[in-house]
């Protein structure tokens, strides 16, 4: 099963597809199945032309994997993830030549 265990939205800095992208939506994402777990980090970059626009577009969409392995969901483990995060997601953006602003986030944050 797939849970995306943290996700927001905030302000970005990017350009994919001569797009420019104002939005991006940052995600931990589980996937558990037959006893077996996996973390992964991603990050998807939209135009986000207005207060009301959130429309995501998948073509600016990159992820890591964190964590593979047996076991399941832990709390300790996604709040290891979770401290590490906006690291992880910063070294996607910069091999993308893109860039998440932090402090200025564009909706509150939802947990599973």
């Amino acid at each position: 099963m797939v849970t995306n265990v943290f996700e927001r939205y905030y302000k970005a800095k990017a350009n994919f597809s001569g797009i420019k992208r104002n939005g991006a939506l940052v995600m931990l994402i589980s996937d558990s199945e037959a006893g077996c777990i996996s973390y992964k980090a991603a990050v998807t970059f939209f135009a986000h032309k207005d207060a009301e626009d959130f429309l995501v577009s998948y073509d600016a969409y990159f992820e890591k994997e964190l964590y593979s392995g047996k076991g399941r969901r832990s709390k300790k483990k996604e709040a290891a993830f979770l401290e590490a995060f906006r690291n992880v997601i910063d070294g996607i953006a910069k091999e993308h030549d893109a860039s998440v602003v932090w402090d200025e986030p564009l909706t509150e944050e939802r947990r599973a």
